[in-house]
């Protein structure tokens, strides 16, 4: 197996097509539309990819007090990865359509149950195609593994312990932090002492990440001298966020943590403190 590189190009994926140990996901979604990413898989994508859906096979479901994509307990995802063919001899590849940020989800789902042997597609499915590289209709399938998580721990924090974080990160447009908008959970603003950061900010004009260096000096001054580990990274339900993780893995930045309930979680209880404006 190679070295798990959080990012593989679409050159480097087409190397491994219908390699049994090598299982690409296809994790298409548009949040205004559910039926989008199955349908538009079905019409085309990856030869081999299987499709994963955000909110059954990515998120548990919804109380109204957990968020709006909860994260599922590890013995309902290894459930969903014991059914796509994944075990510990197997690297994951995960793609988006291409600026998004849902491959990410199933990378840090992946990580967060022990299992580092997960990339995600840089450019995700319009790089694939600008690469003229083969596509396949209709629906694939792997036949089963037993997946066996490791759970770490260490990779998230609760709610109860998110104001006790040397640095907080807010993944969602700057808009929303401020509380200027809100346009899908019932409280605006953002969690106090928080900086932004917006996912967006880590892609190049190209569709593609930008360059580690490059990466890592806007992190970097987001962070302030804040260590990484010292770092914990929310968004709007914990999808967004994992995108900026990502980008952190990239720039050689390991540590940060997940907020997994994120703002829509947090905002859901009306004891929690509330932000608004800029903070510095």
């Amino acid at each position: 197996m190679s070295d798990p590189n959080p990012l593989t190009s679409p050159e480097a994926l087409a190397t491994h097509l219908g390699e049994t140990a090598w299982a690409i996901v296809d994790c298409r979604t548009d949040l205004t539309n559910p039926g989008w990413g199955r349908s538009t898989y079905l019409q085309a994508h990856i030869p081999g990819a299987l499709h994963a859906e955000l909110d059954t096979d990515l998120s548990a479901p919804c109380t109204g007090l957990n968020g709006r994509h909860p994260l599922p307990s590890p013995a309902d995802l290894s459930t969903v990865f014991s059914r796509w063919g994944i075990d510990d001899r197997v690297h994951v590849v995960a793609y988006d359509a291409g600026v998004d940020f849902f491959a990410a989800r199933l990378w840090w789902s992946l990580r967060y149950l022990g299992h580092e042997w997960v990339s995600v597609l840089d450019g995700g499915y319009a790089a694939w195609q600008a690469a003229g590289l083969p596509t396949s209709a209709g629906e694939d399938s792997r036949p089963p593994r037993r997946f066996v998580p490791n759970v770490r721990p260490d990779l998230m924090v609760s709610a109860a312990r998110v104001l006790h974080t040397g640095r907080l990160l807010d993944a969602r447009a700057p808009e929303r932090y401020r509380g200027e908008v809100e346009p899908l959970d019932r409280v605006a603003g953002h969690i106090p002492g928080a900086r932004s950061y917006e996912w967006r900010r880590s892609f190049g004009a190209d569709g593609r990440l930008l360059p580690a260096r490059a990466l890592r000096a806007q992190l970097e001054g987001t962070l302030a001298g804040t260590a990484p580990g010292e770092a914990v990274v929310y968004c709007g339900s914990g999808v967004s966020a994992s995108h900026v993780l990502l980008a952190m893995a990239v720039a050689g930045l390991e540590g940060a943590r997940l907020y997994p309930g994120s703002w829509s979680e947090w905002c859901a209880d009306p004891t929690r403190p509330v932000a608004t404006g800029d903070e510095t």
